[in-house]
């Protein structure tokens, strides 16, 4: 399987294909004043082809990405598989408000009309069962990060409780704290605006405990900085974060050290200096699997 990267993408791209035993190119990339892309991919390609792009900052790399594909497709490959270790715009799954644009819904076939399969990690799906709802493209793969959070919180912070920040982490802690060997519990939030919200903390002691906080992604921090705040008034020793998706827009990193956190943690699906641990065996086996899947068939 060859992998084709984007700038910025690279030096996993390099690593996915180690892993792999196949080889990473990149795609040469050039923004125009005016914002338009050129993109020229290597002259060959090969049958199956991996497309390794994290959709964080998404609206410009959609674009970039769906003419990928298509110069893939025009150029011979086969078989175009989209690596997106985060995958943007599940979380609008439903119309809140009468004339909502159902975001999850269309951009998950605008993907699947133009990429034989996907493999992502931990996509914020709530309200529909799988990720082959979302996406409906031949294959969809979910690779979860549960386990190996857990087993870097083994390492990293023994003992500690682990929180999720409200109702929807529920299943998800459970799931890291079962592997880090911790006990866990979850918060209730109450979210007033995309940079306001408020928490109330489950009914037991923090006095004296060290608390990670834990969840899939952190956007402005906001939800996670409330609890960290809430702990620490509560009487906690030290309160940690860990996140999948590390997308930290604008401020968001110096609020979570306002609050009082004292060390923030990620996986590397989004590049940002808090990673620290890697998941890319993990997408590895993934792709190992779906390219066995795919030759057989």
């Amino acid at each position: 399987m060859q992998i084709l990267t984007f700038p910025g993408d690279s030096a996993r791209g390099q690593t996915l294909a180690r892993a792999l035993g196949g080889r990473s190119d990149l795609i040469d990339l050039h923004h125009f004043p005016d914002g338009e892309s050129r993109l020229r991919l290597p002259p060959t390609l090969s049958r199956q082809v991996a497309v390794l792009r994290s959709l964080n900052q998404p609206n410009e790399k959609l674009v970039e990405l769906l003419l990928a594909a298509l110069a893939a497709r025009e150029a011979g490959a086969e078989h175009i598989c989209l690596v997106a270790p985060y995958l943007a715009y599940m979380r609008q799954d439903t119309a809140f408000q009468p004339g909502e644009v159902v975001s999850q819904r269309w951009i998950g076939r605008l993907l699947a009309t133009h990429f034989d399969a996907l493999v992502t990690v931990d996509p914020h799906l709530h309200r529909v069962h799988s990720l082959a709802e979302a996406v409906p493209a031949r294959h969809a793969i979910a690779v979860p990060a549960a386990s190996a959070i857990g087993a870097f919180l083994r390492e990293r912070a023994a003992g500690a409780l682990l929180l999720g920040p409200d109702e929807e982490s529920g299943q998800w802690v459970a799931t890291v704290a079962a592997a880090a060997g911790c006990e866990h519990d979850v918060a209730n939030k109450v979210r007033h605006g995309d940079r306001s919200v408020s928490i109330a903390l489950p009914a037991r002691s923090f006095v004296g405990r060290r608390i990670v906080l834990v969840d899939d992604l952190a956007s402005t921090g906001r939800t996670l900085a409330e609890a960290a705040r809430a702990v620490l008034a509560a009487g906690a020793l030290r309160v940690d974060v860990m996140v999948t998706h590390a997308l930290f827009v604008d401020d968001a990193e110096v609020h979570l050290r306002q609050a009082g956190v004292t060390q923030i943690w990620s996986a590397d699906t989004v590049s940002h200096p808090s990673n620290a641990l890697t998941l890319i065996p993990d997408i590895a086996r993934a792709l190992q699997a779906l390219n066995e899947r795919t030759l057989k068939a």
